[in-house]
């Protein structure tokens, strides 16, 4: 398993602003898919966030666009995007899986 972190990961990718930021997500969501194999790549939005300081109607569609950003680059692997609130508790909002073909 690998962590890839940046600050309000779902606004980088749902709207990019900065290419830089895309493209070093990207970058070390690749390392981990093709150099370590992973095959579950899971996107985090969450209540209160600093780097992305949107409601939470804004900032779950933001995930859905993420998930369906790193899908697009990683076809062959399963992205989920996850919603966890104020209380710590954990919601899947969306996901791509390759093999429903979505």
């Amino acid at each position: 398993m690998d962590s890839v972190t940046e600050a309000g990961p779902v606004k980088s990718l749902a709207e990019p602003v900065d290419p830089a930021v895309s493209r070093s997500i990207l970058s070390r969501v690749a390392v981990s898919t093709e150099k370590h194999g992973s095959k579950v790549v899971a996107v985090i939005a969450h209540d209160d966030c600093g780097g992305n300081p949107a409601d939470e109607t804004t900032q779950r569609r933001q995930l859905e666009e993420a998930v369906g950003f790193i899908a697009e680059h990683f076809p062959e692997t399963l992205v989920l995007g996850l919603w966890l609130d104020a209380d710590w508790s954990v919601f899947e909002v969306t996901s791509r899986d390759p093999a429903e073909g979505a």
